[in-house]
């Protein structure tokens, strides 16, 4: 902590740079950093124990293109067909404020290409598989990927988080970085010129043995102030605040009016304080109406943070019905485009849909998102891998929600079903289900199931992710009817909406520099991760591929690395060619 006489001696920043939220991406900046031998401080508002920030919780999914892991699953991708992918998916239109956005998509696609996987893999990760998120729209020219890039790390987001946390906590042994946990910034100290010298804020009460992720107490003990040569801002986005959503939900895409209720997809911390604090001092934001929200969220029967969501990662089989029973309209198949399945949900007037399905697609198509839902892949145990796929009954986080979940239907036959549904419905004032309108809607969906041609845009999805080695041996089921008997019980499940990213966030340039209002960069300021609409304020512009937020946390948390650095030292003192 600073005293008055540093204070007064504030116009002359010493050579630490201060980093603001020990997340994946201030970790990835701090590593890159002390690999130049920069000094750091990292401030963060929670406790040692939630060090990584989302990321610990993540599944881990990084997207690489053309990498060795595609090729030996047989899959054929390129920087020319990635980013088009991206392109059709960003839809870049605003003139003003997808200048940076742009530059950023460009140049990670790019890194994803040429950098990411060697990155990655220098520091100790490696690949399970290769998965295939966001299959698209069924346009050429449309959202989604081409080919599978969802690379799932060994370990999920705990080795994410690990393979970057342990190098920067043996440069805290050397010296070279102090961590100071539950302080909260409030303020970004400027001198005279405008240039951003230090940070003040709140020291909260100890949170010591808090489980990770789990809320913390706001109590505040002390202040403090540190001043520093640059500052980084990497503090996250607002999906923790239902009601910071609701404010920026954009009606004129995703109307015509707010969702009313959701499950949350991250923890309360993800509060969005800094994207305010850091405006408050001159920086702009952009784009703040571009969100990432899931339509496949469950209550968590074991909660860690208030009104926790878990995400479902969907095969392509299950029949989705809004929330008055009618099949939702190609191409809004599970897996297939977020953002086009969330607008049509909000345009039915409820907040939730269905999934019907059985024990035979469940076993096979049903996985959770999140590090402590996958504990095979997270606890790196090839046994509970294979248990998983070869088992019959599902993950056993899976088969632990069909047990206590509260959004799991599990009957004998339709009849029994539907009137689950409708008792569950009532819960949350939603509209009656016509038995007789699923009857025939699932009756027409076996009639194409049970031929070897098809006119049902569902049913040729499922047919090319056979095609595709790994889905085919452990993420679709075998072609069958719904409701035969031997590929029973049947089951629903309630979709709620889940909140989980920011898309944009403080405009930055290529070297995570923050931007003000009027082009100008702000003089020792930078910001990374998601508060940064994870790089130029918006990378994403309005569609995820998947695999991108961890990605671009460590993309945009390694150029303000690698900025700063080059700022305090005035030169970069690595070789080109280090990884």
């Amino acid at each position: 902590m600073s005293t008055k006489a540093d204070q007064q001696d504030a116009q002359v920043p010493s050579d630490t740079v201060l980093i603001v939220g020990s997340g994946l991406a201030g970790l990835v900046a701090a590593f890159e950093l002390t690999r130049r031998r920069v000094k750091c401080i990292i401030l963060d508002q929670e406790s040692a124990e939630n060090l990584g920030g989302q990321a610990f919780w993540s599944l881990g999914g990084i997207f690489c293109v053309d990498s060795a892991d595609q090729r030996r699953w047989g899959i054929k991708d390129s920087r020319e067909l990635a980013m088009a992918d991206w392109m059709n998916s960003a839809r870049f239109d605003r003139e003003r404020d997808d200048v940076w956005p742009r530059q950023w998509a460009e140049a990670f696609v790019n890194f994803a290409t040429d950098k990411m996987e060697k990155y990655v893999k220098a520091r100790g990760m490696t690949f399970l598989q290769v998965g295939w998120a966001e299959r698209g729209d069924g346009r050429a020219s449309g959202h989604g990927n081409s080919v599978p890039r969802f690379h799932l790390t060994w370990g999920t987001g705990p080795e994410v988080v690990r393979v970057f946390a342990e190098p920067v906590k043996k440069a805290a042994e050397e010296g070279l970085i102090e961590f100071k946990f539950r302080h909260r910034v409030d303020e970004i100290i400027k001198d005279e010129n405008g240039r951003a010298i230090g940070v003040r804020g709140a020291i909260l009460e100890p949170s010591d043995g808090l489980p990770r992720g789990v809320k913390s107490s706001r109590e505040v003990v002390d202040s403090f102030e540190y001043f520093g040569k640059a500052i980084l801002v990497s503090s996250g986005g607002i999906g923790g605040d239902v009601e910071k959503v609701k404010k920026a939900w954009p009606l004129d895409r995703l109307g015509p009016k707010v969702p009313e209720n959701f499950v949350v997809g991250v923890p309360a911390y993800v509060d969005g304080r800094m994207l305010e604090i850091t405006k408050d001092a001159g920086a702009n934001v952009v784009n703040a109406d571009r969100m990432w929200h899931y339509t496949e969220g469950l209550a968590n029967w074991n909660p860690i943070w208030p009104n926790h969501g878990i995400r479902v990662l969907p095969g392509p089989s299950s029949l989705w019905l809004d929330a008055t029973g009618k099949r939702l309209p190609a191409p809004l198949f599970p897996g297939c485009d977020t953002l086009a399945t969330l607008k049509h949900i909000c345009s039915t007037g409820y907040d939730y849909t269905w999934f019907i399905l059985d024990q035979t697609i469940i076993a096979r198509e049903f996985a959770l998102s999140g590090s402590e839902q996958n504990p095979d892949v997270t606890g790196k145990s090839y046994l509970g891998l294979l248990t998983r796929i070869f088992g019959g009954k599902g993950p056993v986080p899976v088969q632990n929600f069909m047990k206590h979940g509260k959004d799991f239907i599990v009957k004998d036959n339709l009849e029994d079903l539907v009137q689950g549904m409708n008792e569950l419905a009532v819960t949350v004032k939603g509209p009656e289900l016509d038995i007789d309108l699923i009857r025939k809607q699932i009756d027409d969906l076996n009639l194409q199931l049970a031929n070897n041609f098809t006119k049902d845009a569902q049913v040729m999805l499922t047919d090319n992710a056979r095609r595709y080695t790994y889905d085919n041996w452990t993420r679709v089921a075998k072609k069958h009817s719904l409701m035969d008997p031997k590929h029973g019980p049947m089951i629903a499940v309630r979709m709620n909406l889940l909140t989980r990213k920011t898309l944009g966030g403080l405009e930055t340039d290529l070297d995570s520099k923050i931007v003000k209002p009027d082009g100008e960069r702000f003089a020792g300021l930078y910001a990374a991760g998601e508060v940064a609409g994870f790089g130029g304020g918006g990378v994403h512009g309005y569609s995820s591929l998947e695999g991108t937020f961890l990605g671009g946390c460590i993309f945009s948390g390694r150029a303000a690395g690698i900025a700063m650095a080059k700022e305090v030292l005035d030169k970069e003192v690595l070789p080109e060619d280090v990884i």
